[in-house]
């Protein structure tokens, strides 16, 4: 008979890659780990892993074991929740991933509803840069991912990941709110689109090279014919819009990122950009009824987020968007 407990150990494995990671994420030692994976090995009579020097990986029946562990494992949370709710009633623990931006756009107004309207329901939530949360939902360390397509073209939708279209965020361009060198000509036109080129003098403000902004950014400005003079490398949103806010730079972001706490103005590019948000969840067993309700709400928030609806408990979140410690916010 096959063990849920060492079933998680080899998907993990699949996921993280080593046994030592696959210890730290259980609170186990390597060497538990190891001796759990060969007592699963002796269940199935199939050798799952191999040696190469110090690192293990997964034999083609691993592999394919692991991918049947997901749905397995997925399929016994469910059975649970429906046993301790068989009225069907939306209760229990649903674990949300976001980047930082959808945390406070999305998030944590939908955290704030369904404290009043489904209180039966708790959303721990979790702050992941989209290159993160995609294997964090693979492992099963949380139950619905908020994310977004990189530059790059990387996405997290996949034959075992289902995907839910949220909204499309703009890029926006992002200056100080007074009149300044970098930015009076384009304040001067108006409150249409900029173009980019208008702005070839500026000093800009990005994240650290070879990230999601600073490579939105370059993209961006050479796009429009110029090299981007960037005087601010900041990885956090907050610090780049205080620099802005003190008219020492412009910047892109996603729309979702500009926090209406600080005092800029933003304008849509004549050439438009958008980022894509979706949520995703694990294919398999049908989601439970919590998780099913926390989908339902991050769709009637994304809804009100896109057409600039008042947040409230009826309502949904501000504005904001991409941006994270390493990718979207």
């Amino acid at each position: 008979m096959l063990h849920a407990a060492r079933l998680q150990i080899l998907a993990r494995l699949e996921s993280l890659g080593t046994v030592r990671a696959v210890a730290a994420s259980l609170h186990l030692s390597p060497s538990a780990v190891s001796a759990q994976l060969a007592a699963l090995e002796a269940e199935t009579g199939a050798r799952l892993v191999e040696r190469t020097g110090r690192r293990v990986h997964l034999t083609p029946a691993g592999r394919t074991l692991a991918r049947h562990a997901r749905v397995i494992l997925d399929q016994m949370a469910l059975a649970e929740a429906e046993l301790a709710h068989p009225d069907a009633r939306p209760a229990g623990v649903v674990r949300v991933a976001a980047f930082s931006s959808a945390v406070r756009a999305l998030v944590i107004p939908l955290a704030a509803r369904l404290a009043v309207e489904h209180p039966q329901v708790e959303v721990e939530v979790v702050e992941l840069d989209p290159r993160e949360s995609g294997p964090a939902l693979r492992r099963a360390d949380v139950d619905v991912a908020v994310t977004a397509d990189l530059l790059d073209g990387a996405r997290l939708a996949g034959p075992d990941v289902a995907t839910v279209p949220l909204l499309e965020d703009p890029v926006v361009l992002v200056a100080p709110a007074g009149a300044s060198a970098a930015s009076a000509a384009w304040l001067a036109a108006g409150e249409g689109p900029v173009d980019l080129a208008a702005l070839a003098d500026a000093r800009w403000a990005a994240d650290l090279p070879g990230r999601y902004l600073s490579t939105l950014v370059e993209s961006a400005c050479r796009d429009a014919g110029f090299e981007p003079h960037v005087v601010a490398r900041l990885p956090s949103y907050e610090l780049l819009l205080a620099h802005v806010e003190a008219g020492l730079s412009v910047a892109l972001l996603p729309g979702l990122a500009v926090d209406p706490r600080y005092d800029v103005v933003t304008r849509p590019l004549r050439a438009p950009r958008t980022r894509p948000v979706y949520a995703a969840v694990r294919r398999g067993a049908s989601p439970t009824a919590a998780t099913r309700v926390v989908l339902a709400e991050l769709r009637r928030g994304a809804t009100h987020v896109a057409t600039g609806a008042a947040p409230g408990t009826s309502g949904a979140p501000g504005e904001e968007t991409d941006g994270a410690r390493h990718g979207p916010r």
